[in-house]
Parts: structure tokens; sequence; C-alpha cells
């Protein structure tokens, strides 16, 4: 049969046609709706879903007599294009979704007649307003529009669903409810709310949807309606290539059917243990399942990321619309959402990664990330139980859950202070009840704070950095603002006695008004942003700058015992120490110089965990966002001028990343997103791109294993009956290795091998639930704090650990680089400070740190002495203890650092095995590194320390986590490489 032939019986066969009208089935229903249904923003989502769904199902929107117009015939929203592969021609849609036929309420007809005729098309804007209860209901069919242009439209059954458009001008800032309907069982569609827990979806419908990413780009009012579309008007709709002697039965869907469609999103990435590990229960519970220990079906469930909506409201935006989800953003700044050219996406090098595309976006990138975690961290809620439970259940009521959510919580925290302040009440306290917050059912007792809860969920978002300003000038303009009273109480509160930059640490910054929003590149396309969300992008030398990372990795808290507050500290000093080092870059936050200047290998925060090169040293180069741009996309009418749409490729595109080695909670996410309540795919990419989770461990195993440490070993000698080794470590990192929260530790594993591999002595061994053991499989000193049923700690006065060692010939002796800490003594008054004396137990409270038992971890190259870190110190606000701070404690070892001479980068120790105790002849010896983001003494004490779900959901997650083929077995990561040398005799 000829091509066009084929192109005949093709389109005499239209999927979509059904023999008898679809027309509306119970007028008197339909018109009992109608006025619901106009309305969107009466009812809560779900209960309004219902009432829609009824209403487009029994066809209502094609009444005729009731005033409702619709499209002269199907028609393309872009070209079809065929394909000769592999001798087949193949076609694809190419248009920005699949051919539709769009009905119009009566007031929507009205208004596109007398606003967008042909003569309207030079008009610069449209001075009349959309009526209130006009509706577009935009039905879609299998492309091309070919295949159906012959069948009159009431004869069709929209396969592909229907979009959706009521107008709702006083309910959010583009004015519009947006949503996808699907009109039976296959299409998948339900309501929203409540919310599935298995796929965590995208919702389907909403206000401030994703959809404004090509809508935002009309000429005005989210619309590219035109007259001409519509029966009885003249002239003829756009017209697009039509290849369609290639039309298949098997057509593969419009990207944006795809997006929408109903999938399994919270798909498991790998699969989680069955049951409880034994070993895992041998560690944290003396080998038998604790009573109140969860199981798949009563462990507590985080709520669904779907619930996850907090839009800009309408009108010029105030601070009650300060902080927004991410779901705001990523119609337009994730990969994948228009479909057609996959703008920030590069080809998936990796074949072990499903999913043709990386996704290179700034959503895509972070959503997966600690920092898209961070308000769904399992870790973190657990630490906050302990410390509201068990540390310290008599502090001032709310400043534990506050400050420790000022920073995980930051965007609902600081929203719910805003709104109380512009309803001339105090700040507040923001709970951790207010994060499980839910919409549903509306009469549930959280959901007042539903929005509050979705934003704490959201994690370090979006509009939680592109808010900020730091500096002189911008603290001047923003503070004594409704915006900024709460986080300024908070600086009186965290940093009383700083200054200047220091005032803005523990995540205390400032932020600008709620209609701008701060980015590093000029002269940007501000056009769809402000339609969508009445935002101004604007450009700032602050977001490249250390400082935006650094307010909150600076964290100073205040030291509680017995209800009170006896000193501060600081927990967490990442900034501080990339400032003391040979990576500072010598500026402060207002570009002006700082003592001991600029150092020798200067990078950027941003340069390691935001990189904006290639691997071959190239600058990266990619557009910031995937909108509707005039230059190469299908043709749509009434659209703003290319010059206010068509975007550059930027130089210089810093991809979001933002990752350090805590591959623990990635593997979390992955195998419980259920638990999580987060979804695993992508929601405008989909199955095209790598998922973002296995993206995300990707860049953090090459992190390790390129960009962190190295460890190198002396060729061992024999000599009078003892074997020594001498190892090396290098710290490539920009701050100390660990960094950022104490608990974090790396550790030294030395073995000694005979020719036939087999292990005759090791330091540094660890068991399946990463203890450190000695030759018996018993953990080493520091290992186990508590007694297996939690009841008491073990000898906690003796503050055992691993010291720091220069010479280990023990195998109960293990180097581990960490940070240990002291709570205040059991008895006498509290003596607390960088000077004090350990004199309590050792701790993993963040509010209880009075005395530092141990500081090894490896210092970054060109370290400065103290009188240097805290000349800079002072510099940046901070007062002498934070140079003093960042030194070392427990360490005199003269290649390793000294707090007068500095230096650091390095740190050499020797093994010496005696050869009298060894059960075989030494040929080879074997050391690596090893990194735990929560190592088994942190996690015994979150067992032991708190109660109730946040604990229970951790031991559910880290019982039944199978990290067996993941990059970090056994509960530990590899860092670097592993090195071996052969043993020889002087």
């Amino acid at each position: 049969m000829s091509a066009a032939g084929l192109s005949a019986a093709f389109a005499a066969s239209c999927p979509a046609e059904r023999d008898d009208p679809l027309l509306p089935s119970d007028p008197a229903r339909c018109q009992r709706v109608a006025p619901i249904v106009a309305q969107p923003a009466a009812l809560p989502l779900g209960a309004y879903e219902r009432q829609l769904g009824t209403y487009l199902r029994n066809f209502c929107h094609r009444d005729e007599a009731a005033g409702w117009v619709r499209d002269k015939t199907v028609r393309d929203t872009g070209p079809y294009v065929a394909s000769l592969i592999d001798g087949e021609w193949d076609g694809s849609v190419r248009g920005t979704h699949a051919p539709v036929v769009i009905w119009y309420n009566a007031p929507m007809a009205a208004w596109i007649k007398a606003n967008r005729r042909e003569a309207d098309a030079g008009r610069a804007t449209d001075a009349a307003p959309v009526p209130a209860d006009a509706i577009l209901v935009k039905e879609m069919y299998p492309g091309p529009a070919s295949r159906c242009a012959g069948v009159e439209p009431t004869h069709l059954f929209p396969t592909s669903g229907a979009a959706v458009m009521v107008r709702a001008a006083q309910a959010s800032q583009d004015g519009w409810f947006w949503g996808w309907f699907g009109f039976d069982d296959a299409s998948g569609w339900t309501p929203d709310w409540p919310a599935d827990p298995k796929t965590n979806r995208l919702a389907y419908m909403g206000f401030g949807q994703y959809c404004v990413n090509c809508h935002a780009s009309a000429r005005d009012h989210f619309t590219f309606s035109a007259a001409k579309n519509m029966a009885g008007e003249p002239g003829e709709p756009l017209v697009f290539l039509s290849q369609d002697f290639a039309l298949s039965q098997d057509l593969a869907d419009s990207h944006h059917t795809t997006v929408v469609q109903a999938r399994d999103d919270a798909d498991r990435l790998d699969t989680p243990l069955d049951s409880y590990a034994p070993a895992f229960l041998d560690a944290f519970s003396g080998g038998e399942t604790p009573a109140w220990a969860p199981d798949s079906a009563s462990v507590d469930r985080m709520p669904s990321e779907t619930y996850d909506n907090v839009w800009m409201g309408a009108g010029t935006p105030t601070a009650s619309g300060q902080f927004l989800t991410s779901d705001q953003c990523l119609g337009c700044h994730d990969a994948g959402s228009t479909g057609l050219q996959f703008d920030m996406t590069a080809p998936n090098p990796h074949p072990e990664l499903t999913g043709a595309l990386l996704n290179l976006s700034p959503y895509g990138t972070w959503r997966g990330s600690p920092m898209g975690l961070a308000g769904r961290d399992p870790i973190f809620f657990a630490q906050m139980a302990s410390e509201t439970q068990r540390f310290h259940p008599d502090a001032p009521e709310g400043l534990v859950e506050n400050t420790c959510l000022g920073c995980h919580g930051i965007q609902g925290q600081r929203q719910y202070g805003i709104d109380r302040q512009l309803a001339g009440r105090d700040c507040g306290s923001f709970s951790r009840d207010m994060v499980a917050a839910v919409p549903f059912p509306a009469d549930n007792p959280s959901a007042p704070h539903a929005d509050y809860g979705a934003l704490a969920r959201d994690g370090i978002s979006c509009t939680s950095c592109h808010r900020m300003v730091l500096g002189d000038a911008a603290t001047q303009a923003n503070a004594g603002t409704p915006r900024n009273a709460c986080v300024e109480q908070r600086q009186a509160l965290l940093n009383p006695d700083n200054s200047g930059f220091a005032r803005t640490f523990t995540g205390s910054f400032l932020v600008g008004p709620a209609d701008r929003i701060f980015g590093p590149f000029q002269d940007v396309k501000s056009a769809p942003m402000q339609s969508a969300l009445g935002i101004v992008p604007e450009h700032s030398d602050t977001v490249a700058r250390s400082e935006v990372c650094g307010t909150c990795h600076t964290v100073h808290l205040p030291v509680l015992h017995d209800g009170r507050t006896v000193g501060r500290v600081y927990e967490q000093l990442t900034y501080p120490e990339w400032a003391f080092s040979a990576y500072r870059t010598g500026e402060g936050v207002n570009g002006e110089p700082l003592p001991a200047g600029r150092g020798a290998r200067a990078q950027s925060c941003q340069d390691c965990h935001m990189p904006s090169e290639n691997a071959d040293g190239t600058a990266s180069r990619s557009k910031i966002a995937s909108i509707q741009e005039i230059s190469n996309f299908p043709q749509a009418e009434f659209a703003k001028p290319a010059e206010a749409l068509d975007l550059p490729v930027r130089a210089g595109y810093s991809r979001h990343t933002l990752v350090g080695l805590n591959v623990f909670l990635i593997e979390m996410a992955q195998q419980f997103p259920d638990v999580l309540g987060i979804r695993t795919e992508d929601p405008m990419l989909g199955k095209k791109g790598v998922p973002g989770l296995k993206l995300t461990e990707q860049r953090m195993v090459q992190q390790a294993r390129e960009r962190t440490a190295t460890l190198s070993v002396e060729r061992p000698k024999i000599d009078g009956g003892t074997l020594t080794a001498k190892v090396t470590v290098e710290n490539l990192a920009g701050h100390k290795f660990p960094s950022g929260v104490g608990f974090r530790r790396a550790f030294i594993t030395f073995e000694v091998l005979d020719a036939d591999g087999r292990v005759l002595w090791a330091s540094g061994a660890s068991d399946r639930a990463g203890r450190i053991v000695d030759a018996a499989g018993q953990p080493v000193d520091g290992e186990v704090w508590w007694t297996d049923d939690c009841s008491a700690r073990i000898d906690p006065l003796a503050r055992k650990h691993q010291p720091h060692h220069q010479r280990i010939d023990r195998q109960d002796q293990a180097q581990v680089y960490q940070e240990l800490v002291s709570t205040p003594a059991p008895a006498g008054p509290a003596q607390c400070g960088h000077a004090a004396e350990p004199a309590g137990q050792l701790t993993t409270s963040f509010l209880s740190i009075c005395a530092e038992v141990k500081d090894n971890r490896l210092l970054p190259h060109g370290y400065l002495p103290t009188e240097q870190r805290v000349a800079i110190a002072r510099a940046l606000g901070a007062g002498a203890e934070m140079g003093e701070d960042a030194g070392t404690t427990a360490v005199s070892d003269p290649d390793y650092a000294t707090p007068a001479t500095g230096a650091g980068g390095t740190d050499s120790l020797t093994y010496a095995v005696d050869l009298a105790g060894l059960d075989g002849t030494p040929a080879t010896v074997r050391a690596w590194l090893s990194y735990q983001a929560t190592p088994p003494f942190y996690l015994q004490d979150r067992f032991c320390t708190a109660e109730g779900k946040d604990r229970d959901r951790l031991f559910y997650l880290t019982g039944n986590l199978d990290l067996t083929d993941s990059p970090a077995p056994d509960w530990r990561l590899q860092v670097g490489a592993r090195v071996e040398a052969h043993v020889s005799s002087r």
C-alpha cells in the first residue's frame, strides 16, 4: 500500500471516536454543580476535584445550549515528525502537548471574541480582565490531529484526558486553577486528596501549578486562546507540519501526557530487607526485636509530598508570601518541563544508571540532595526527639524545636513567625507537630498549619537561599521589617555577642522583599517569572560567595544545663574551617579583604558543591530554565515577544548537586520512599531521566573517591620481629574532614595479609553494623555507649574512645578522625567553653556541648595558626573563641599540625605489628579510609535517648536498610582508593 493509502487507512481509524455523541447526560446535575465548579478556592482541593470530576465525566462542559463553545475541530499544537528508523517509518508528536479540542464556557468565549481576534494580535496587552467565572477545558487526543480531524468533536472521547483552567483571580498570583483530568479508570486519575501514599505524585490539580512554564509566556492572562480557533468564528487555526504518512497504531504519548498520566512515582530504587537484619539487632538491641519496633505496616510514614503545595497569593507579593514550596519553581527550573528540547540535560554516560538523560537542572539536582531532603531527614527528627525528650525536657518552651527547625524546616518556621508578626502577635514557637501538618481532611487538628508543614517538609528549598540578603548595605535596607523581625530575635538569642556577618550564623540571615529573588546572572528574562509569581529576578554578587553557605554551616548554639543557658559554643564550623584554610578567597561578605588574604588554593564552596565546570575543566553551558520560547517552540498566538522569552545559553551554569558524603540518607530515600513520603521519579522529565536520588548517590561516590582524601603506604619493613608501615592520609577538601555535624567520622583500616590474601592482623576492622572491632570481633573503646537494653550508660565518666594515634601496635586500636564532646559535670556548677576540661559524659546532644574531648579531624591544607584564625574571626564579627575552637583537641602530633604554626593537610602514623603473634607470614599490607555519616554509637544513642514515632521510624529504616550492594556495605563508605604494599625485610 502506498504512503498515501496508509495515511488514509490510519486516519480513518480514530481511537477516540465513539458511535454516539458524548453530551451532558444529566443537565439538572450539571446545573447544580456548575456554581461549585466556578469557585475552586471555596472548597478543599479533594472536595473540589470530586465536584469537578462529576461535572466533566457527565460532559457538562459540552452543553452548547448553556453557552459553551468549542474549537472548530481537533487541532495540533506542534508538528508530527516522521523518522526512518531501521528501515521503518516512525512518527512522534512534537507539539507542546497532544492535539486538542478546547471548550470555552460563555464568559470565556465572550472574552476571547472581544480580545483575541486577528486585529488584537498587535496590541501590547489586553485591558479587559478575564471574567471571574471563566473556564477552559482542553480535551486531548492521539496525535497527529489528522487521525480524528474528520470526526464530529462531540463523538470524541478525550483519550488523553483534559487540561482544565478555571479563573480564580483572587486565589493566586497567576489567577487560575490548573489541572489535568482523566475521564476513565484507565487514566489513573483520582483526586489528589487524600494523597496516594504509594505514588506521592505531583498533584494533578491546584493553584500555582507547573502549567505556567508555558502559559507564563502568553502575552497576558496566561492563555494563548484565539477567536479563530472557535467554531463559528472566521479564520483557521494554526497549521503545523504533519508527516502523517508515518502514522503508527502504537503511538508514543506526548511528553505532556507522560507527565500528567498516573505512574508509580514511589517505586523503590533499591530493595530493602524484608525483616530486621540480625547484625543490626545484635548491635542495637541484644539480638532481639524490641516490642516497640515497627514493621512495614506499622511504621509511621511522613506526610506525602503531594500535600507540599504553597503558592503565591493574588496581588502584589507581600511578606505573607515570603516562602513558597519548590513545586512553584519546578515548572521552569526542572528539565523536560516542555518535553521538546530537554534543556538542562546531558546524555547519561553511566550505563549502570537507568534513564537516557542526566537531569542537570536546579530542581533536578537539588531535589534528591541532602538539602532537598532536609525537611524529611529521619536522622534529624530522631535527634530532635532526643533533645526534647531526654537531653533537655526542661528547656524553655519551644527553644529546642524552634532552634533546630529554623534550619531543617526553615521555610515553615520562618513563615509561621512572619504571619504571626503580620497579625500583630509574637513570633511563637514552631513545633515538630507543625511539620507533620496536612490539609486533609479539612477538619483535622493540624489543618490550620498545613502550609507551614508543607514549607518545612520542602527542605532547604529554593526560596530559602534565593531570598537571602547578606552584607552591610543589604542588612541595613532589610532590617526592621515584618519579614525579618523574628529572625532578628533569633540572632539576638543565638549570636548575641556577634556582629556583621557572624550575626547571621545558624541560618539567621535576613531576607529581601517578597517580590524579589536573587541569582548569579545578569540580564535575565524576568517576564515569565514576574507573570507567574509576581517576582522579579535580580542579579546578586552574594549568591556566588561562600558566605551564602557559611551563614548556615556555622552553627552557634546555647549550652543548656538544668533548663538554663550556661554558655554558647560552635557546634559546626565548616565555613570558618574553609576561611582559615588555603582554599579561602580572602574576602568578606561585602567583598572587603580579610586578614591573611587569599589562600594558595582559593576556591569558593560553590566551586566544589555547585560545580560550574565540566570534567575537562571547561565552563558548563546551559539555559537556566525551560519555558515556552519563541525561537524553538511551535508557534503560539498571543505570546510575549521573543526578546522577553528566548533564553540565552549561559556559561558557568552551576549545578545544584550540593552533596557531601551522606550516602546512608540517600539509600534510605531510595529504599523507603513510601516511608519518607517522597516520589523517586522526576515529575517533569519522567522515565527519560536518571532518577535524581541515583544521580545524587553517584555524585557522592565520585566525591568520596576523587575529591575528598587520599591514602598512601610506605613500603612496610620487617626488622627485629616487628613489621612496621607508615600510612599517610591527605585531606583534599577545603575544610576539615569530616566536617559538618560533630558525629561524622572517618577511620583507617590497616590489614596484614599472607600470600593467599588471608588477613593475619587488622586495625580498624568492622562488623556488619559498622562498629570498629578487635581481633575477637568485639567492639573497641568508644563503639558502644549503652547496655543492650538501654537501661544505663557504660562507665559514662570514663569517656572511653579512640585517642589520636601516632603509633598503633594493637588490634583494639584504630585511627579514628572525629570530634567528641562532653556534657557539663553531673554535679557542681557548669564550667563550659573553649578552655573547659571535660568533666561530664560523651554526648551527641547539640545543645549540651560543654567541653571538647577530642578533635583530630584532618585539617585542610594551609590551615592558619591560632593568631591568624582569631584575626579573621574578629573581622567576620565573631569572637576569638571561633578561631580557637576551630583548632584541634587532644592532638600532640608534629606531622599533623600545631596550634602555633597551623599547616595541616596530612596526617601520618606508624603501624607496628609483632610477628610473634601472627598465624602466618606477612606478604602484603593493605589500607583504606572509610567514612560514616551516622556511626553506630550515634545510632545507639538515638535509640536509647528518644522514644515515639521518630525514633521508631529511624530504627525501622536503619534496621531494614540493605547496604549489601550499595557504595557503603556494612555501614562504611570508602574514601579514595585502597592501597597495598609488599612487605620487605631489611
